[in-house]
């Protein structure tokens, strides 16, 4: 079986600039281009596994199932399947609130 597609938005990879900005700052270049190509990796890892991850619990709570998501401690990768293509739309850490982000997103 082939392997899909991953898509990145434009409001994701705004997501990963803004981490790898704030490493880079608080931390280190070097340190900030490790956690981008780790990201990027667990992202393209996508394409051939791509229900590896979980159902977001608190939008299953509120009966959306669509939207999955994967984990790079301290960040989450959230995205979406149709078909063989995955649609990666937010980047954010982890212990952000979800709603926040959803929010925020949605007002842009």
């Amino acid at each position: 079986m082939p392997d899909g597609q991953v898509f990145v938005t434009f409001d994701a990879m705004n997501d990963l600039d803004n981490i790898v900005e704030y490493i880079e700052i608080h931390d280190s270049s070097e340190r900030a281009d490790q956690i981008y190509k780790q990201i990027k990796k667990i992202v393209l890892g996508l394409k051939t596994i791509p229900r590896r991850g979980r159902i977001v619990p608190e939008l299953k709570e509120i009966g959306i199932y669509e939207y999955r998501e994967i984990f790079f401690k301290p960040y989450r990768i959230l995205y979406f399947i149709i078909d063989k293509r995955v649609f990666v739309f937010a980047i954010f850490d982890g212990r952000r609130d979800l709603q926040e982000v959803l929010q925020r997103r949605l007002l842009q």
